[in-house]
């Protein structure tokens, strides 16, 4: 794939997303969190770009090939590839939260079944538990991290719409999940986008765990 970069972003900035990106890919899909070339994942590169997985490249063998430029409205930069269908999402985060340098998306078997049993309630809600601490942000296990189950689409305005709205009732969001689907979580850095992702798939094993073992 050819990627020509803006004249003011050095190839280096970019190789060096594009292969924290395929890193973080490879080891997920080791886990077996990204079947059959789902899931998808991002990194800022300066205040107006993001580097992103090209839609349909399996995740376990992603290089810098499969990684592209688009900017914080989801527009392909210098290339003619697609990026992925949920880019939407992704720039989302970069636009309400400068801070924030990763987004991944994952598709475990746990994260996918939790957002089916949870998704009539519209929430999960996480008490107690000590890895809650591993979220930003939260310093004790007594307090309650929610985590939205937002009905699936197609139609990505409709889920940026659902996203911007809980953000916009002043509710804390670190992660989300979406019926039938996925999870999406986000980071400073993608150290600690990795965090609270394992963080959740941990805590969602747990609850689901609870679930079962009480019926």
């Amino acid at each position: 794939m050819t990627q020509q970069l803006p004249a003011t972003m050095s190839q280096s900035l970019f190789d060096s997303r594009a292969d924290a990106i395929a890193d973080a890919a490879r080891q997920l899909a080791a886990l077996g969190w990204t079947p059959a070339t789902s899931s998808n994942f991002s990194m800022r590169v300066d205040d107006e770009h993001a580097a992103i997985t090209i839609s349909g490249r399996d995740k376990g063998h992603l290089g810098r090939d499969d990684i592209m430029l688009i900017d914080l409205h989801g527009h392909a930069v210098g290339t003619t590839a697609r990026p992925s269908a949920e880019t939407a999402l992704h720039t989302q985060v970069y636009r309400r939260w400068p801070e924030m340098t990763a987004v991944l998306h994952t598709h475990s078997r746990t994260q996918s079944v939790a957002s089916r049993l949870y998704a009539a309630r519209g929430t999960i809600q996480l008490q107690g538990w000590e890895l809650q601490k591993a979220i930003s942000g939260y310093t004790s296990h007594d307090s309650v991290l929610e985590i939205p189950v937002f009905p699936n689409t197609q139609h990505m305005p409709d889920l940026v719409a659902q996203v911007d709205a809980w953000l916009d009732a002043g509710k804390p969001l670190h992660a989300y999940l979406i019926d039938g689907h996925g999870i999406y979580t986000w980071g400073r850095d993608i150290a600690e986008a990795r965090r609270h992702l394992e963080a959740l798939e941990f805590l969602l094993e747990c609850e689901m765990d609870l679930r079962r073992l009480s019926s």
